[in-house]
């Protein structure tokens, strides 16, 4: 069988399992063990267990399971709708400062929980109802928590650049500081627009009162002392410190990044114990099952990639798909874009595990050969992957948003995300054009690093 009908044949069978309903790791696993039991040697069978286990014995792996723990402590309790709260207070005064609230808040949260669903219901079941009843229309309420709650997978730690830190053979530190600066910019993209989309829901509610004398909340003017807003800091501040913490561990070189992760789970429990109260046996049974089920459906999806990903490996699939980009001659540039396009239609159907896994042995090596960055071209990649979370037809944050605000139509919620994804592409397109946005923290912070070493 030539090679270019066994690529079409493998990726057809891939389409079939994925459209058939299957959970995408029996999907993957069953494709995988299929090739397997009829394009390569019987022994191959025997020994799925031990390809599965070697190639998931990464130390860096271990580090998933622990900021899933850390996520779910901070989840599971008070601490996102007191972030909002005091996000709220100091912002008060700013036109649209509610939205640009619910925008900080969703990235401190994400900086701290490392996940976008998590960062949407802990943030949106605060935020949500309290933009609406100061008269935000729905769609731009949700649509802030939704495209806020993407910055889980860019700002550190993110569970999906450790997975393309694995997947690229990269170094995980200098991924996570590259992703520092993009969600900094990916913040201030997402607060201007909610400032800007603000006056203009203002003035039409001052218009409408002009013409109808019903008067809007969002006339309404609230304000907040001095005393009231100190009295919030302590409520951010332990959490702040957390990450700060974290951080210093991290890139101090007192820990690894598996050490890390694990310091911030049992500085998290530590916190939510000593501020909300959350230590006995049944308030932290939920948060210790919450972090099984997910970490226990999030590995499994790994090693039926990593199996699906070795098939096609061994079949050689892999290596001709990146031989055949590599030969049509494309230019750098124009190779980026057809790559990042794929990552977006891809995003329509499979989440940013999956894409990575099964992408990566096929689009890094040309990308490479084009003298791209990796660490660089993670960041790209994970922006792109983050529109798929809030792009229709799967939009994973667009369902957690219709789960906490039901009464929210769906139309409008996908309306009210569409301006979110536009920025994204826009912050693409911007460190395209300016890469040091993405490069000059890690260069100078492990130039540092290196120096005090020697």
């Amino acid at each position: 069988m030539s090679m270019l009908l066994l690529g079409t044949l493998f990726g057809v069978v891939t389409l079939l399992f994925m459209f058939s309903g299957a959970p995408i790791a029996f999907a993957l696993g069953s494709v995988a063990t299929l090739f397997m039991a009829i394009f390569m040697p019987a022994s191959a069978l025997d020994t799925i267990t031990q390809n599965v286990y070697e190639e998931m014995a990464s130390i860096t792996l271990l580090s998933i399971p622990l900021f899933i723990l850390k996520g779910a402590a901070i989840g599971k309790s008070r601490a996102g709708q007191d972030l909002y709260a005091a996000m709220h207070v100091w912002m008060g005064k700013i036109p649209g400062g509610l939205g640009i609230a619910n925008v900080f808040a969703c990235a401190l949260f994400a900086a701290m929980a490392g996940s976008s669903p998590a960062t949407c219901s802990a943030i949106g079941s605060a935020g949500i109802p309290e933009m609406r009843k100061r008269g935000y229309s729905p769609g731009f309420a949700a649509g802030i928590i939704a495209a806020g709650g993407t910055l889980g997978i860019l700002l550190p730690p993110s569970i999906t650049m450790i997975l393309y830190a694995v997947a690229a053979e990269q170094s995980l530190g200098r991924l996570f500081l590259a992703g520092i600066a993009p969600g900094l910019l990916l913040v201030a993209l997402f607060a201007v627009y909610a400032a800007l989309r603000y006056r203009k829901e203002h003035a039409l509610a001052e218009a409408e009162f002009k013409r109808t004398g019903a008067a809007s909340a969002l006339l309404a003017g609230e304000t907040f002392t001095t005393r009231q807003k100190f009295e919030m800091l302590p409520r951010v501040v332990p959490f702040v410190l957390l990450l700060i913490g974290v951080m210093v561990a991290l890139y101090g070189g007192f820990a690894t990044p598996s050490e890390t992760a694990g310091l911030g789970a049992l500085l998290a429990l530590a916190l939510i114990a000593g501020i909300y109260g959350v230590w006995r046996p049944r308030d932290v049974a939920p948060i210790l099952s919450s972090t099984l089920k997910e970490s226990t459906m999030l590995m499994f999806i790994i090693g039926m990639s990593l199996l699906f990903s070795y098939v096609m490996s061994y079949l050689h699939i892999s290596q001709a798909a990146a031989e055949w980009i590599v030969g049509m001659q494309l230019s750098k540039w124009v190779l980026l874009a057809a790559v990042l396009l794929m990552v977006i239609l891809l995003g329509f159907f499979l989440p940013p595990v999956s894409i990575i896994l099964m992408t990566a042995p096929i689009i890094l090596p040309p990308l490479k050969a084009a003298g791209f960055d990796l660490i660089w071209f993670g960041i790209l990649m994970t922006i792109v992957m983050e529109t798929g979370l809030i792009h229709p037809p799967v939009g994973l944050n667009i369902f957690v948003i219709k789960n906490i605000a039901p009464d929210i139509e769906l139309s409008d919620i996908i309306w009210g995300v569409l301006p979110f994804v536009v920025l994204m592409l826009l912050a693409v397109l911007l460190i395209c054009l300016f890469p040091g946005i993405a490069t000059a923290l890690p260069d100078a912070v492990m130039g540092a690093v290196a120096g005090a070493a020697h």
